[in-house]
């Protein structure tokens, strides 16, 4: 019976402790986000719908990759300056291991919405326009959009401002748009889509290419984020 307790206490801390968490690093905009990311779905699907040219696998894929981005983008941009509206920067500096019993768990959650997120996009994309592996294209989504979230969150422990982080992370979204196109077939192209196979290339070597790039944004998604929580320990440069 005490065991039974204790871990129904448990679940309820947890709970708590996720909504809590979830309350300040979207900042009560949770909601907002999550719509504008539904509404552009929506229309892009619609468009899609009446254009008559028919969906692909490779274009849902774009079309999911928007909305992941808009729901990361914000929590990782603006989480620190949240943090310090919220006052909320002395009380978390004062836990021990910082970096690792607070902004940790935050990354997590919000790796772990935007996945599900994607999930759910996905199962709409394969009932609206045309079947989609959803767990798989949710899974390759993954990479592209947590790497521009570490980017983001490493970011502004630097600059220590939303807006700042905001508009050079813009800066940076615009340098990787305009490098997408000569590096349309490289390994080191962030927005590469595993599933639009050139027409001039062998799949098994697309399959290494997309691996590559894959293990390229995972090493930089984990130095990213370790960089980002070393500078979390510097106290004095927050408060």
């Amino acid at each position: 019976m005490n065991w039974s307790k204790k871990v129904a206490n448990g679940i309820i801390l947890l709970v708590k402790m996720i909504r809590y968490n979830l309350k300040i690093v979207f900042a009560n905009k949770f909601l907002y986000f999550l719509l504008a990311a539904f509404a552009f779905f929506v229309l892009v699907t619609v468009i899609d719908l009446f254009s008559g040219t028919g969906a692909t696998i490779e274009g849902v894929y774009y079309l999911l990759l928007f909305p992941g981005i808009l729901l990361i983008f914000y929590p990782t941009a603006f989480g620190i300056q949240n943090d310090e509206d919220s006052r909320m920067l002395e009380i978390i500096f004062g836990i021990p291991n910082y970096r690792y019993k607070v902004w940790l768990v935050r990354l997590a959650l919000i790796y772990l919405i935007v996945f599900l997120l994607l999930l759910a996009l996905g199962l709409l994309s394969s009932f609206a326009l045309v079947r989609i592996p959803v767990f798989e294209m949710s899974f390759q989504l993954m990479f592209p959009i947590f790497f521009i979230g570490s980017l983001a969150f490493m970011l502004s422990t630097l600059i220590k401002n939303g807006n700042g982080t905001a508009v050079v992370m813009v800066v940076i979204g615009v340098g990787f748009l305009i490098a997408a196109e000569p590096l349309e077939d490289s390994a080191w192209n962030i927005f590469l889509n595993p599933f639009d196979l050139p027409g001039d290339m062998n799949q098994v070597i697309w399959a290494e290419v997309s691996m590559k790039n894959r293990l390229y944004l995972l090493t930089g998604m984990i130095l990213a984020n370790l960089y980002g929580l070393y500078n979390l320990q510097a106290r004095e440069k927050f408060v």
